[in-house]
C-alpha cells in the first residue's frame, strides 16, 4: 500500500471493497489520516495511521419490481442469476426501480446491506446490455467473503464476444491504466503518456487510472467477424468494450466504443443490416467460477447467449448449432 492513493489502498479492504467506495467515505470525511482530512490522491507513507468510521444501514426507499429472474442457483447465502440483456444492475439516473436490485427485492427479502446504500447485495456488476452470469450476496459475511475473493483475482469470469475485425495475434494479454474519458464522461479509455501512448506498466505508481487486465482467445473468424473468448483478471468499468475498442476490434452494436464506424467495412451487407439492428452489444458473461462464501466449494456456473443472439452467430459463421 505504500506510496499508494488513499482510495486504491482502501479499496483492498474487503469491507470498503471498491475505489468508488472508498472515494465516497474520504468526501464524507468519514476517513482520517494521522487525525486529519486528506483527499483521495494522498499518497499512503508509512507509518500512517489511518482511521476509518464506517456508515451505519440506512433504511431503503427501494421498491420491488415484479421481473422474471433465470436463477441459477440459490441458497441462505447468495444467488446466481442468468442477467437478460436491458436490465440495469442497480439504481442509477433514468432506472430508479426497474432493476435487478429492485427484481431481486421482489424475490428476496434477504440482501446483504453493506454500506447503506441502493445496492444491496451487489457485488459486482454487468453493463445495461450485456447478459450473462453474476452472483448476489443474501447477507454481509457473503459479500465481504466475495468481495474478497474478488479482490485476490481468485475468481474465474469469462465472457464471450463477437468483435469487428481480426486481431493480429489470436490470443494474448491487453493491459492499460482505466479512467473516465478527458472529454466524454460517459466513456472509460486507457490513459496515455506524453508521447500519446497507451501506458500498460503494472509497475507505474503516478497514473491516476486503474490498472486492468484482459486476457483473449480468437475462437473463429469470419468474413471481418471475430468470435472471441476473454478471462478477466480484473473488473473496471468497460473493460472489454474499452481493451477490445482500442485494439482495432469494437464488440458488433456497441456504437459507444466506434462499433458504427467499422461495420461499414463488412464486405456482407445482410451482417451489416443484422448489426446495425442490434438492440444491445454483442458481449455475454458465460462463465463464472468461484467459492462458496460459507462451505468454500468451487462452484461453476454457465450461461449460454440468449437465443436470438446465438441464432446471429451461428448465421454469422462463427459457431455451429450444437455449440
Amino acid at each position: 500500500m505504500i506510496g499508494q492513493r488513499l482510495d486504491k489502498a482502501l479499496s483492498l479492504i474487503p469491507e470498503i471493497g471498491s475505489r468508488s467506495r472508498a472515494s465516497i467515505l474520504i468526501e464524507e470525511n468519514r476517513i482520517l489520516v494521522n487525525g486529519k482530512l486528506v483527499k483521495s490522491s494522498y499518497s499512503v507513507q508509512a507509518n500512517d495511521i489511518v482511521q476509518i468510521t464506517m456508515p451505519e444501514p440506512e433504511p431503503s426507499d427501494l421498491q420491488p419490481y415484479d421481473f422474471p429472474l433465470d436463477i441459477l442457483f440459490e441458497d441462505d447465502d447468495i444467488i446466481v442469476v442468468n442477467k437478460p440483456a436491458g436490465l440495469v444492475v442497480h439504481p442509477a439516473a433514468g432506472h430508479a426501480q426497474d432493476t435487478l436490485v429492485n427484481a431481486l427485492l421482489h424475490h428476496t427479502k434477504n440482501l446483504s446491506m453493506k454500506f447503506g446504500d441502493n445496492r444491496p447485495g451487489i457485488v459486482h456488476r454487468l453493463d445495461k446490455e450485456t447478459s450473462g452470469v453474476l452472483v448476489v450476496a443474501k447477507n454481509d459475511k457473503a459479500h465481504e467473503n466475495l468481495s474478497q475473493q474478488f479482490q485476490e483475482r481468485s475468481i474465474r469470469r469469462i465472457y464471450y464476444a463477437v468483435a469487428i475485425g481480426n486481431p493480429k495475434n489470436t490470443e494474448g494479454v491487453i493491459t492499460s491504466f482505466l479512467n473516465r474519458h478527458p472529454v466524454d464522461r460517459k466513456r472509460q479509455s486507457s490513459v496515455l503518456d506524453e508521447n500519446k501512448k497507451i501506458i500498460s506498466d503494472i509497475e507505474r505508481t503516478d497514473v491516476d487510472g486503474r490498472f486492468a487486465i484482459t486476457k483473449y482467445k480468437v475462437l473463429s473468424s469470419k468474413s471481418g467477424l471475430s468470435y472471441m473468448q476473454m478471462k478477466l483478471e480484473t473488473g473496471r468499468t468497460h473493460q472489454i468494450r474499452v481493451h477490445l475498442s482500442e485494439n482495432g476490434l469494437p464488440i458488433a452494436g456497441d456504437s459507444t466504443y466506434g462499433a458504427d464506424k467499422k461495420v461499414k467495412n463488412l464486405a456482407a451487407k445482410s451482417t451489416q443490416v443484422d448489426i446495425k439492428g442490434l438492440t444491445r452489444f454483442m458481449l455475454h458473461a458465460g462463465e463464472l467460477d468461484f467459492n462458496h462464501p460459507k462451505t468454500n466449494k468451487r462452484l461453476e456456473f454457465k450461461a449460454d447467449w440468449p437465443s436470438s443472439e446465438k441464432d446471429l452467430i451461428i448465421k454469422w459463421g462463427l459457431i455451429n448449432e450444437d455449440q
